[in-house]
């Protein structure tokens, strides 16, 4: 059974639902739209400092794997290809290498760090790179002879210790979360276990003891592709229905698990459900290029929604276009369900589709040509709500969030 809020139509739906009641006077925000053009241009200025020609990849979890100017990339695929890797076998293991790097990105805090080659990294690609490093040492599969993987027995036996260690965490270097990552992915692990229908590795070239895999996801999804491409709806509907029941939020509606979806009472006395699906959809944006290096484009990208995190609704925040009502509450620690954040990221979902076309204006380019949201979000707002943080806080996101270490 499909539930109706499991799907990106339903987050855009509810996304701009929510504006329409804060734009209305209703809920905890104010918000100024004279203040759009101010964040437009942040978002300009940032793309064009950051990609001066234009050549703006997807908002992904590549591009944390290449921090430090390091493109760790190739050197996976090497590595692949020296064990005799096709290209379908390389995107099986992209795409076990980003499922579980994704679900170990929420927020790490002001305070941790990784360390490697002499360089230090912190937030996005500070996880970024101890994620890859520990999925090239094998910490996901079960199988030593075959490290380069991720499966189900590999999943549910990991520990926080584990994890500790491979993201150096320690008294001096606090990794918020742990605990919440480490669940969740035993949890991914034991839905890979259920869930053969989608996780089993059935292709011709897998090896018959091959166990359930992430990656068996290319398998499915090619064999239901539509001519040479699939849609990027249906990698989220996939992601949907396959990982649904491993989120820890306890969300249920028909005895369906809705994961990143809130309930959240309206001025009228009814209740509704706000779906967000942040962490499905930004695995769906950053399996984008393992489906394309492999053959497969993947179009309709602005069917999926911005993503409504402490970046992309920090820049708004800090802009000016959303304003608390009462400012005070802006010292206050929310948590992810508190109807001030179900408001703010619901905003912030609806603002960055009314801020794509401004940025596209604002970057000189003509009607024709595309900038998918997906290049927004990288050229692009995630990156100028991090300027903007970094100056006005040192870093840190303008709204204090009791994470679990599962949706921020």
């Amino acid at each position: 059974m499909t539930h109706p809020l499991l799907n990106a139509a339903a987050v855009r739906r509810a996304a701009h639902e929510m504006l329409a009641r804060l734009r209305a006077g209703q809920g905890a925000w104010r918000v100024d739209d004279q203040r759009l053009d101010e964040a437009a241009s942040l978002i300009v200025a940032t793309t064009r400092e950051r990609y001066p020609a234009l050549d703006i990849p997807y908002h992904s979890r590549w591009r944390h794997f290449e921090a430090g100017g390091v493109d760790r990339r190739a050197g996976l695929r090497s590595r692949l290809a020296a064990i005799g890797c096709d290209r379908r076998a390389m995107a099986r293991a992209e795409i076990d290498l980003v499922v579980v790097s994704v679900l170990l990105d929420a927020g790490a805090g002001p305070d941790w760090r990784f360390r490697e080659a002499g360089q230090t990294y912190s937030r996005s690609e500070g996880l970024g790179v101890a994620s890859l490093r520990l999925f090239e040492q094998g910490a996901f599969s079960s199988d030593p002879a075959r490290p380069l993987q991720v499966d189900a027995q590999g999943l549910i036996r990991l520990t926080p210790t584990v994890i500790a260690q491979g993201f150096q965490v320690g008294q001096a270097n606090p990794l918020l979360g742990l605990e919440g990552r480490t669940r969740l992915l035993n949890r991914l692990g034991a839905q890979l276990q259920a869930r053969g229908d989608l996780f089993a590795v059935t292709a011709s070239d897998a090896a018959p003891e091959s166990p359930n895999r992430p990656g068996a996801l290319f398998d499915r999804l090619a064999a239901q592709a539509s001519g040479s491409s699939i849609r990027a709806a249906d990698i989220l509907a996939v992601l949907l229905e396959g990982l649904g029941p491993m989120w820890l939020t306890g969300n249920e509606d028909q005895g369906i698990a809705l994961g990143d979806c809130w309930p959240y009472r309206t001025v009228s006395g009814d209740t509704v459900w706000v779906p967000f699906h942040k962490l499905s959809q930004w695995l769906s944006y950053s399996l984008l290029e393992a489906f394309e290096a492999a053959g497969l484009p993947v179009v309709d990208l602005d069917a999926l929604t911005g993503l409504p995190e402490y970046r992309n609704g920090g820049l708004l925040i800090d802009c000016g276009v959303l304003q608390l009502k009462d400012a005070a509450r802006s010292r206050d620690r929310f948590e992810v369900g508190a109807p001030e954040i179900v408001e703010w990221r619901a905003a912030t979902v609806a603002l960055l589709d009314e801020l794509a076309p401004r940025v596209k204006a604002g970057l000189g380019l003509a009607s024709g040509q595309e900038l998918p949201l997906a290049k927004v979000l990288e050229g692009g707002s995630w990156a100028a709500g991090r300027v903007i943080a970094q100056r006005l806080r040192g870093g840190l996101p303008p709204l204090d969030i009791i994470s679990d270490g599962t949706v921020f």
